[in-house]
């Protein structure tokens, strides 16, 4: 088999091994299921691109990590600027999820309902933090890799958007 066929063949069981991984973090953060198709997309066009620069002093998946959620914050800012959103305005966002749980494509409890309305309000940074340690299970380290924060910032900045959360939390 020739170099660029053992390649599209990588590239083939990569995107097979990550592709449902990569859609969930991305749709975790631009919400709407278009949009995350499209993003989840662009974010294995980047992965192709680039798939001879990656160097194996990081784990793949974190490397795959880094460029969907680079990828995901891209698109969102770009949307911002083509709707003049600011940053801390992020009723679109929530609109976009109440549209989702009534369309079927979110199901879950009550408690659940108000968890992802309450990490929606956080700023994007805090969301994407409190998503990768809470949900994600990942380590401060490997949230640093990713997000080029340092362990201090990221620690002070989940510690945060979970005081936020609780207090979303305990309204009503």
């Amino acid at each position: 088999m020739d170099q660029p066929a053992r390649r599209r063949q990588a590239f083939s069981s990569l995107v097979e091994a990550y592709q449902q991984k990569v859609y969930w973090k991305v749709r975790k953060i631009v919400i709407d299921h278009d949009d995350a198709n499209d993003v989840t997309q662009d974010v294995f066009i980047k992965i192709w691109q680039n798939l001879d620069k990656f160097r194996a002093d990081s784990k793949l998946y974190t490397w795959i990590y880094r460029i969907a959620v680079n990828e995901s914050l891209t698109f969102i800012q770009k949307q911002r600027r083509k709707n003049q959103i600011s940053l801390e305005d992020n009723q679109l966002l929530v609109d976009s999820f109440d549209k989702g749980v009534k369309s079927g494509y979110i199901d879950g409890e009550e408690i659940e309902l108000r968890l992802q309305q309450a990490i929606l309000e956080l700023p994007d940074k805090q969301r994407l933090v409190f998503d990768m340690r809470y949900f994600d299970k990942l380590s401060y380290d490997d949230i640093s890799e990713i997000t080029g924060t340092t362990v201090g910032g990221l620690k002070a900045t989940y510690h945060v958007a979970m005081k936020k959360v609780e207090q979303f939390l305990k309204q009503d």
